[in-house]
């Protein structure tokens, strides 16, 4: 399918832009002709996705690396954006861990390091942006959940509270915002084998879209409309059951 330029292009902020999903969704914006500000750790992956992308879609691509996990991170970030006068005007929380296996076989620190990256960086970053986008009556935010949020997940229990906390913002900051010209929206991917580029397609559509919650995959949104509909105390049986077979 060939990608269409948009008749608006924005200022895309994407966070874990190095790899996976969050690449995915920086070349799914770059396609439709945004300029984008990568942000992740690694500089020398950032800087060839960079390359790639300007040379491919004649984008204008500025990297940012950071550790969105250090105290002042985000604030340190958008005050360097300003500096450069670069508006963010669509924001995507990307950046997060996952760390598999019985909550007691876990180090503390990866527990710590799971809530630091997952809630406490993507909290600053909307509070870096969104005042922003507020004040100047046009926004996007696209932030990147798991079907994980919607079920307590036995084996992935940090993990999956971190990504209820991110449904549970998501949700309540797009009724905060309604009337401003900013939307909130989440993706939440599955674990089944739905290609990368559904997961950038289907964000990117929901987020320019404003909608609130967008699950990729028949599969993943059948999965999520049960979870919903089932008791959490029969929820919480079955998960617990499965996940202690497999122990």
């Amino acid at each position: 399918m060939a990608n269409r330029k948009t008749k608006n292009p924005r200022t895309v902020l994407v966070t874990g832009a190095s790899s996976g999903i969050g690449e995915a969704l920086a070349r799914r914006f770059a396609a439709q002709g945004h300029a984008l500000v990568l942000v992740a750790r690694s500089a020398d992956k950032l800087d060839a996705l960079a390359g790639e992308l300007s040379a491919a879609y004649g984008v204008r691509v500025l990297v940012q690396p950071a550790d969105l996990t250090q105290p002042g991170a985000a604030a340190a970030l958008a005050a360097a954006l300003r500096r450069k006068r670069v508006v963010v005007e669509v924001l995507v929380n990307n950046a997060g861990v996952l760390e598999q296996g019985a909550f007691c076989d876990i180090p503390a620190e990866r527990h710590r390091q799971m809530v630091e990256l997952n809630v406490a960086a993507l909290t600053a970053m909307l509070a870096a942006f969104l005042p922003g986008m507020r004040e100047r009556g046009f926004g996007r935010v696209l932030n990147v959940a798991s079907i994980a949020a919607f079920q307590p997940v036995p084996m992935l229990a940090t993990y999956a509270a971190t990504k209820a906390y991110v449904l549970s913002l998501t949700e309540s900051l797009s009724e905060e915002l309604k009337g401003t010209g900013v939307t909130v929206s989440a993706l939440c991917p599955g674990v089944t084998a739905t290609p990368m580029v559904a997961h950038a397609a289907d964000g990117v559509r929901a987020c320019m879209g404003g909608e609130v919650i967008t699950v990729p995959g028949v599969v993943n949104l059948a999965g999520v409309l049960t979870a919903r509909a089932t008791p959490k105390w029969l929820l919480r049986a079955v998960s617990g059951f499965f996940a202690r077979s497999q122990m």
